[in-house]
């Protein structure tokens, strides 16, 4: 084994220029992360520099057996934690081979939202906080749970720490620090309400980028989990019942909000978005309505409301940006399983973009 490890920490800059490049794509469930590497002549730092690839669309639910061909297109560059040196993680998005987006395709479209400049002028901030539970892997229920059992009521497990109350802890700072080496804007970690549940919050970041780490970030944690031999699950309600579901609140401002007078544009766009909350609660994650149901901290999926500091609202303001007369606020529709280039560019397009 020592040798096995000495290969797969093996510094390639001390003996080649070459360097490996992962390329990662989105399979056709939209939660599927699917990667394979490629070797480069050397190392690249711009994605439009990397050349574009192809995998077989029939084999990920995403192309037909008689005309399989997809094409991936490079859009975002990370630093590899795992093979480190000059290799790379390089985040894509897929096209038929006459240029078109696939279906699954989330972030396309979302990439044509901010560029438009109306959006690109207000430079949109995003901070995700996504929620994930983590299974054992033969059984299927949540790490530190007793096989075919529970444990005690929540309440000694969120930001809790013991042996009794903090089940992962290895595989989540293992996960924050691979985050920061890739140059992802991991801004913390903690655990959750219900054991083994813990979040990891991206950002700030701006427009499109949001999507690309929250995504990169997702993959690193689905590859030290399998090191770890354990299952992420990003179900909005992995257990039924009196336990906390798992979302992905999204967080988000824009240049005016963040001006003098920005908490009456907050209040005029979080007006908007209750305009059109059954158009984004449908696009806000599968299974969602098992976890909105007025309880847990949720508003209830079929209502809108937002309030100041209340964790039971749809959108909640904080006691800062209400105090300060400008700053954020947080959506706290969305599910664990949301894809971040489809909320974050629909926050963007009826706040900022959408005539009532």
């Amino acid at each position: 084994m020592s040798i096995l490890s000495d290969l797969i920490n093996l510094n390639l800059s001390e003996s080649t220029e070459k360097i490996i490049a992962e390329y990662i794509w989105i399979g056709g469930s939209g939660m599927d992360l699917r990667s394979k590497a490629r070797t480069l002549v050397g190392p690249v730092k711009d994605p439009s520099k990397l050349p574009k690839w192809n995998y077989d669309g029939s084999s990920t639910g995403q192309a037909s057996g008689e005309d399989s061909e997809v094409i991936l297109y490079p859009q975002a560059i990370f630093k590899d934690p795992f093979r480190r040196g000059n290799n790379i993680l390089v985040m894509c998005d897929a096209y038929t081979p006459a240029g078109d987006p696939i279906p699954t395709n989330k972030r396309h479209n979302a990439a044509k939202i901010f560029s438009n400049p109306v959006v690109a002028a207000e430079e949109p901030w995003y901070g995700i906080e996504q929620e994930y539970t983590l299974l054992q892997k033969e059984v299927n229920w949540p790490l530190g749970w007793p096989i075919g059992g529970f444990p005690g009521p929540q309440g000694p497990y969120y930001c809790g720490t013991g042996a009794d109350k903090a089940f992962g802890r290895d595989i989540v700072d293992a996960h924050y620090k691979a985050c920061l080496y890739a140059g992802i804007n991991i801004s913390g970690v903690n655990g959750e309400v219900m054991p083994g549940q813990w979040e990891f919050q991206v950002g700030p970041a701006v427009g499109i980028s949001a999507g690309d780490e929250v995504w990169t970030a997702r993959y690193i944690l689905e590859r030290i989990a399998e090191v770890a031999g354990v299952v992420v699950s990003f179900d909005p309600k992995p257990i039924p019942g009196d336990w906390n579901g798992a979302g992905a609140h999204a967080n988000y401002s824009t240049k005016s909000m963040r001006e003098d007078g920005g908490y009456e544009i907050i209040k005029k766009a979080i007006d908007k978005l209750g305009l059109r909350h059954k158009e984004h609660i449908a696009a806000y994650g599968e299974g969602n309505e098992r976890r909105l149901t007025g309880k847990h901290e949720t508003a209830d999926i079929n209502s809108f409301k937002w309030g100041v500091a209340n964790r039971g609202c749809s959108v909640r303001v904080g006691r800062d940006t209400e105090k300060a007369g400008k700053g954020y606020f947080e959506d706290r529709r969305p599910a664990s399983n949301m894809d971040p280039y489809v909320v974050t560019s629909m926050i963007a397009e009826t706040t900022i973009v959408w005539k009532p």
